[in-house]
């Protein structure tokens, strides 16, 4: 049997498998089949970002959605978050997103929430799964008469809007506030404009122009430097990138200096302890955090937990441990008091909110953490053995971390999303953290690719 889900749902290249019209229609299928219920009306909920192959993708999940006798009610653009706060309010059986976030337009996925918007546990992925590979789905239809219907709900924006304001703390207003967003060309180019202006915000956009083909293209969250720029040229107070499906934050202060997931985090911890908010005093972060985040956690006396790369497991822990605020690096935050996932629009509220409760610009709040240099390089590879069962590789490793000592650290994994390794170091100094960092890819790529 093969393998479609990944740490973040299906994902690959639009029109090559996976992320073919034909699985699309069984993904549908399948994920209608498992959710639909006797005694009510099923319904799935269906957005995507602004691919070009988004169309495709989105009647081929409609069709199968309903031909297995569920309702697929289309939302159409609008962030992945959006869908999960669409789910869960409209009471659906289960939403579905198509977007491969901040990859280049080629590629796209689909990932999946349950009926309470959280993302699908591997269990029910692993069902779905079952069923495609089983290739029985045609066999479990329904009669002509019990076909589902598909619905454009045309409100779905304006509902997502709302809810988005309401994170908002109503004893402060944006007004008088100049705020640059980049939208990355991408799922925010709508939503993130208008909620911010709602809030009385001045609001300049970047990158709002989608046309199917330029999402993340040189912008959004993995290339903020246009946003830096323009944050000084406007003296803007701050500027917030989004990537293409909304749910990562990259922020932007008023020098113009780039801010990471890891940063905002400490700083929006920092303002929830002192209000008490932040329940059990604890942070959930993963391995790719820097080691300034954990060093900053520290001389505020708050405690943080680590897990694997990947959201569901920052969220699987921020359950299990009661914790308010978890999230990655990469500007993937979640506040689990406001939303059930990552939501890049509600963590660029919190870090404004953060400005006017302490009173500070955000170049004032970012001190509270130091940045230790890091490095990171993306190895495409052809084959992906285990990387303690390769000794070239863990033998490279073992030289660089000896080198290090505690004065830094070194982690290679794979991409749950692409045939890439990651090579990551931390230390003490740019040169000394970038030569290491080659070192050990170069020795990566030779190994893995020959």
């Amino acid at each position: 049997m093969g393998k479609l889900f990944g740490t973040d749902g299906v994902r690959g290249v639009a029109n090559e498998h996976p992320m073919t019209a034909e699985m699309a229609m069984n993904i549908g299928r399948a994920t209608a089949h498992l959710f639909k219920k006797k005694g009510h009306t099923p319904k799935i909920v269906i957005g995507k970002d602004t691919r070009l192959s988004g169309y495709m993708l989105e009647n081929a999940l409609v069709s199968g959605i309903c031909s297995m006798g569920v309702n697929a009610i289309m939302v159409g653009v609008i962030p992945t978050p959006g869908i999960a706060f669409l789910t869960a309010s409209m009471r659906a059986d289960a939403g579905i997103v198509i977007s491969a976030s901040h990859n280049p337009f080629q590629d796209n996925g689909i990932k999946i929430f349950g009926s309470e918007g959280f993302k699908l546990p591997d269990e029910t992925e692993a069902a779905i799964e079952d069923m495609i590979f089983a290739n029985n789905l045609h066999t479990l239809h329904p009669s002509p008469t019990e076909l589902g219907k598909a619905y454009r709900m045309e409100d779905a924006r304006g509902r997502y809007i709302v809810f988005l304001k309401h994170t908002f703390s109503k004893e402060y207003s944006l007004e008088g506030n100049r705020i640059v967003l980049d939208c990355s060309h991408g799922a925010t180019y709508r939503v993130a404009p208008e909620t911010f202006t709602e809030l009385g915000a001045e609001v300049s956009t970047l990158f709002d122009e989608p046309n199917g083909r330029n999402i993340n293209l040189h912008c959004g969250s993995q290339h903020p430097e246009v946003l830096a720029e323009e944050v000084l040229k406007t003296k803007a107070d701050v500027g917030f990138a989004f990537d293409g499906d909304g749910d990562r934050l990259i922020a932007v202060d008023e020098t113009g200096t780039v801010l990471t997931g890891d940063q905002i985090m400490a700083i929006c911890a920092n303002v929830m302890k002192k209000e008490g908010s932040l329940t059990n005093n604890l942070v959930v972060r993963t391995v790719m955090s820097n080691i300034g985040l954990s060093v900053a956690l520290q001389s505020l006396q708050i405690d943080s937990i680590m897990t694997k790369v990947g959201d569901r497991y920052v969220l699987e822990e921020m359950q299990a441990r009661g914790a308010a605020i978890g999230g990655e690096d990469s500007g993937h935050l979640i506040f689990l008091k406001h939303h059930t996932t990552g939501d890049g629009i509600i963590t660029a509220l919190q870090v404004a909110a953060a400005m006017k409760k302490e009173g500070k610009p955000l170049s004032e709040l970012a001190k509270i953490m130091k940045v230790f240099p890091q490095a990171l390089i993306n190895v495409n590879v052809k084959s992906r053995p285990e990387i303690a069962t390769v000794p070239g590789i863990m033998a490279v490793i073992q030289e660089v971390e000896q080198k290090l000592g505690d004065q830094g650290r070194v982690l290679v994994r794979y991409s749950g999303t692409q045939n890439m390794c990651r090579v990551m170091v931390e230390g003490p100094s740019q040169e000394e953290t970038g030569r290491y960092c080659r070192k050990i890819a170069d020795v990566v790529e030779k190994t893995l690719n020959s």
